[in-house]
């Protein structure tokens, strides 16, 4: 009976290496292949194979026919070593031997091979292997493909999202990058801990001080706070001069977010101390005054095009602020309903009722001392 072949538009376009001792065999191979559409390269021995595809890749060749029986690394060695490569481990390898004996197929198989085939071949069932083994390492180097893309992308975001962390809070720079971020982006209500921290003094130092020296005092206490901002899992909204806006719970969820804020401030003016201290020295005298409040906020992109920023406008903003202008040096003012919700771990003193810009009535406040430890001991 006449052969049969994959008619043209069945065949794959492919490179085949061909590795077999017999010059005879390699070229009814090579004959059937090129039938099949498809290319060749003839060797004689594994050694060789292996050279070709170390050099050629599984980018040049798309399926391997392999003798078994062959002089010096025959084709149990040979395959063992492509399955050893990790370039080549997928390349499929389809064993071709005259030796028809059940334990060489499973030893075949078992090492990796994709098929085994025994001499004669019949050249249909070689057809379908080899259009089969191209199918699959087409699929194979699409999926790595795919995997390789998503890998770059990934590190494209990555890389972005450091970039932009280096001008907005690390919060913001996820949601700015992340598709479900929009809608966040876009405006919502939620109830935040607002948090105002400025320098006393800072107005009279600004209006002697050199511009190096005022631009060195403003680095190491926006690097300082900075930080503390990160450490604590708050999200900047913005400096301004000295004067420094943070607000939690937004727009990752923190239900402890009243209590980050408050530890925020306590560490903030622990180390402000410091700094203090090494400006006194040069002669500066400046404080650190902090006001704290918590409401419901209306949160998102605020600005124009080419110039946005992610900010929070609300009762609770505008308390903060007006506590953080009435706080001395040294002084964390907490609104009413902040110190409520973190009165059982913290020394607190009333400052009475204060008179704030902007609010019709006197707004009670309290002065945070110190943070209580777990047995509601105040911390020095």
């Amino acid at each position: 009976m006449k052969a049969t072949f994959p008619t043209d538009h069945a065949r794959q376009v492919g490179r085949v290496l061909v590795a077999d001792d017999s010059a005879v065999n390699r070229k009814l191979l090579v004959q059937l292949l090129s039938r099949l559409g498809l290319q060749s390269i003839e060797v004689e021995d594994g050694a060789a194979a292996l050279a070709v595809l170390r050099a050629e890749g599984p980018a040049g060749i798309d399926v391997v026919l392999l003798d078994v029986v062959m002089p010096g690394l025959d084709g149990y060695e040979t395959l063992a070593a492509i399955k050893d490569d990790e370039t080549l481990r997928d390349l499929p390898v389809i064993m071709v031997s005259g030796v028809d004996e059940l334990d060489s197929v499973v030893r075949c198989i078992e090492m990796g091979a994709t098929d085994y085939l025994s001499k004669p071949l019949n050249p249909q069932i070689l057809g379908a292997r080899i259009n089969a083994s191209l199918a699959a390492k087409r699929l194979r180097d699409l999926d790595k493909e795919y995997l390789e893309r998503q890998t770059a992308l990934t590190a494209t975001i990555e890389r972005q999202r450091e970039e932009l962390s280096r001008f907005l809070s690390p919060q913001v720079a996820a949601l700015v990058s992340s598709p479900e971020g929009e809608q966040l982006l876009a405006g919502h209500r939620r109830q935040i801990t607002a948090v105002f921290c400025d320098l006393r003094g800072f107005t009279a130092f600004a209006e002697t001080a050199e511009p190096e020296e005022l631009f060195g005092v403003l680095r190491d206490y926006h690097e300082a706070m900075g930080a503390l901002i990160v450490e604590h899992g708050g999200t900047l909204e913005h400096f301004a001069g000295d004067g420094i806006m943070i607000f939690f719970n937004d727009p990752v969820l923190q239900p402890d977010h009243v209590e980050r804020a408050v530890r925020m401030a306590v560490a903030m003016r622990e180390r402000f101390a410091d700094l203090a201290v090494r400006w006194r020295k040069l002669g500066y005298e400046l404080a650190f005054g902090v006001g704290i409040a918590v409401g419901y906020a209306t949160l998102g992109r605020i600005g124009f095009d080419g110039r946005f920023d992610y900010g929070a406008i609300g009762n609770a903003v505008i308390l903060a602020s007006r506590l953080s202008s009435e706080a001395k040096g040294g002084q964390i003012l907490l609104s009413q309903r902040a110190y409520a919700a973190v009165e059982e771990i913290v020394e607190a003193t009333s400052v009475g009722e204060l008179a704030l810009k902007g609010f019709s009535r006197p707004v009670p406040a309290v002065d945070v001392i110190a943070l209580r430890n777990a047995a509601g001991v105040a911390l020095t």
